[in-house]
C-alpha cells in the first residue's frame, strides 16, 4: 500500500466529517468507523484515502477521507450499505461532514 499523501495537486475531494461523542463513546465510534472503512467504503469506486483521528479530549472523532470526485462520493452515500453505517453511527454521534480541496500543505 503507497503511503497516504496530501498535495494541492491532486485531483481529489477531501472529506473533513468531524463527530461529536461521549468520552464512553468515542472509541466504538472509532472502531465503526475503522469497520466501514476497511469493509465498506475503501471498495467503493473513487475512494482514494481516510484517516480516523480521536480527540485527546473524548469528545471528538475526525474523519479525513480522499475522493475522486464530488459524484463519487455522493454515490458512496447513496449506497444501501454505506447507508447502514452510517445509521448506526448517528444513533449515538452528530455528524458536521464538510467536502474542501486541497489549496496549500506546508512541510519542515
Amino acid at each position: 500500500m503507497a503511503p497516504i499523501s496530501i498535495d494541492a495537486t491532486d485531483d481529489v475531494v477531501t472529506l473533513a466529517n468531524v463527530f461529536t461523542v461521549t468520552p464512553e463513546t468515542q472509541q466504538r465510534l472509532v472502531e465503526l468507523l475503522g469497520r466501514a472503512t476497511e469493509e465498506v467504503m475503501r471498495h467503493r469506486p473513487g475512494f482514494v484515502s481516510a484517516n480516523i483521528h480521536a480527540g485527546l479530549d473524548g469528545t471528538r472523532v475526525a474523519n479525513y477521507a480522499q475522493w475522486r470526485s464530488v459524484e463519487d462520493f455522493r454515490a458512496a452515500l447513496e449506497d444501501p450499505v454505506v447507508r447502514e453505517h452510517i445509521d448506526e453511527i448517528t444513533t449515538f454521534a452528530t455528524a458536521d461532514p464538510q467536502l474542501y480541496r486541497v489549496v496549500s500543505t506546508h512541510h519542515s
